[in-house]
């Protein structure tokens, strides 16, 4: 009778206190945020990674290698819809390049989809690069990223039906600019629009000096021959679209914006200039090439309430949103 009794007593106990424990947690690490998000059933393709630090392909899930590029690209503080609106981004040009979608890979490694670094492709960085980024933000950090690539997965963005080229700045500006005014190929969706949402972010103004002799010496002393304090020393003779600049006129020859922005390391090709004795200063406005997604403007809109698909529609004219999974 007392071992009935104890056994009756174990199974009211489990139903009362470890039932609804083991339920809480299921519902905490879907929906609270309280555990970290499981993602090993997500529905995935395999892609390979060339990690450019390490000299090596590996192999991971899309999914997986969405969350580094996220990590990686944008501020982990921002708003849900922003990091939802990078994870599509991100994806899109992952698949774009995959050699399972049609994509070319990576010229230098053809056995790649894709490489980390970001003068070759989008950024990516390991769990443990982000672990020492955010210290104890990790795990809050960590989940927030995996929520937007779980919300969105499989999501890309395509125009025609196929998936689009889909860039993207930290900082536009007043307007983000078009492919064509930066690189001069020209894609529907990939025009300029008004950014209005992006003043708060820190790269949105900055100023840099550069000493005469200092132009002298990255244009060539042959472009710089006119003295100091002369109105035709640097002169803007054009501008694009968007309000970047497209010519400029340095001592006796003429550069693009693209080519005074790369070689002075200016933060974009939008810029004034002002002469001020030896020296010229270039104020500029936003940060980045300006084409596409401005991240920045992302996180604007998403405080304003704006959807994820939304923003992506904004800034990427006439594409449609398209599961490769297929649900």
């Amino acid at each position: 009778m007392r071992r009935l009794l104890a056994y009756m007593i174990g199974i009211v106990s489990f139903a009362v206190i470890v039932v609804p424990v083991l339920i809480t947690g299921v519902n905490l690490s879907k929906e609270s945020g309280g555990n970290m998000t499981d993602l090993s059933s997500l529905e995935s393709v395999m892609l390979n990674v060339y990690l450019h630090d390490k000299n090596k392909i590996v192999s991971m899930t899309l999914e997986e290698y969405v969350q580094g590029v996220v990590g990686a690209e944008m501020p982990a503080e921002f708003s849900e819809a922003a990091l939802q609106a990078q994870a599509v981004a991100a994806r899109t040009y992952a698949v774009k390049h995959m050699h399972k979608f049609g994509g070319s890979g990576v010229s230098d490694h053809p056995d790649a989809d894709v490489s980390t670094d970001h003068t070759v492709n989008q950024a990516w960085v390991s769990d443990d690069t982000l672990k020492e980024r955010w210290g104890k933000k990790y795990y809050e950090y960590k989940q927030k990223i995996k929520l937007a690539v779980l919300k969105t997965q499989g999501m890309i963005l395509t125009y025609n039906d196929e998936p689009i080229h889909a860039l993207f700045h930290s900082t536009s500006g007043d307007r983000t600019a078009s492919a064509k005014e930066v690189w001069g190929n020209d894609y529907p969706y990939l025009q300029s629009v008004e950014c209005k949402w992006d003043t708060a972010s820190p790269r949105y103004k900055d100023n840099k000096t550069i000493s005469v002799a200092n132009l002298a010496e990255s244009f060539g002393q042959d472009a710089v021959t006119v003295s100091a304090g002369n109105g035709d020393l640097i002169k803007i003779l054009s501008l694009t679209d968007s309000g970047r600049v497209a010519q400029i006129k340095i001592g006796n020859k003429n550069f693009t914006g693209s080519e005074v922005r790369n070689t002075l390391g200016l933060r974009s090709e939008n810029f004034t200039i002002e002469s001020k004795g030896d020296e010229i200063i270039f104020h500029t406005i936003g940060y980045g090439h300006g084409v596409g997604l401005c991240q920045y403007g992302a996180n604007g809109m998403a405080k304003e309430g704006w959807a994820y698909q939304d923003i992506l529609k904004y800034y990427y004219k006439g594409v449609e949103l398209k599961n490769i999974y297929g649900s």
